[in-house]
């Protein structure tokens, strides 16, 4: 699964409707330029892929009095919708992802009712708890990892990251039951995104010359 897809798709569904360097500008805001593949040119060329395979609406905007090309503004339609809850539901519970992967889903988890993100999380869980039994009753030799020498370090990595997960998990889960965050229907929700000509304080620069397109 590829971060950049649900980052764009969440991006552009969180405006309404948001061109290339809006869209761009919020990945950077949410610091996605350095724990995801969300660069500019993949954020692009996402936004025309997407737009090609019917999940983003394109629309084409006049050039501006100042000239220059036209602009394309993005919307998202009732399939890239459902194909943003879909691969948010995935990396939600599918805990063996990319970190990036994991991370946008955490960044979109309330755009899910309250509940379900937990039953979502509970599930991740669980298959955590189902990959841990696997490797210990099937891989690990009766006396432990360290039967394997150093090479059973890499499972200790690995089961020490899945069990980490799991606490981080619970602990997650815990405080959405008690209330916390602004899940789906619940009101306004949390929205951190840039208004248009707002500046970036967390960005890596000025826009290049085409990039608004």
């Amino acid at each position: 699964m590829s971060a950049i897809r649900l980052l764009v798709l969440g991006a552009v569904r969180q405006h309404g409707r948001a061109h290339g360097y809006q869209v761009r500008n919020d990945l950077e805001y949410w610091g996605a330029h350095e724990w995801s593949n969300a660069k500019p040119g993949s954020i692009y060329h996402a936004l025309k892929q997407m737009a090609k395979q019917g999940l983003l609406y394109a629309h084409e905007i006049a050039p501006s009095t100042a000239g220059g090309p036209p602009r394309t503004e993005y919307e998202i339609t009732e399939a890239g919708n459902e194909e943003f809850y879909a691969l948010l539901r995935a990396a939600l519970v599918d805990y063996d992802l990319r970190m990036d992967v994991k991370s946008a889903a955490v960044g979109f988890i309330v755009d899910l009712p309250r509940q379900e993100a937990v039953e979502l999380l509970r599930e991740r869980i669980r298959k955590i708890e189902e990959w841990r039994a696997t490797v210990s009753g099937e891989y690990l030799p009766a006396g432990g990892p360290d039967e394997l020498g150093h090479i059973g370090q890499i499972m200790r990595l690995w089961d020490s990251s899945a069990e980490a997960e799991a606490v981080w998990a619970r602990e997650l889960i815990e405080k959405i039951e008690s209330g916390a965050y602004t899940f789906s229907g619940e009101g306004e929700p949390f929205v951190a995104v840039l208004a248009e000509g707002q500046e970036n304080p967390y960005g890596p620069g000025e826009p290049h010359p085409g990039d608004a397109r």
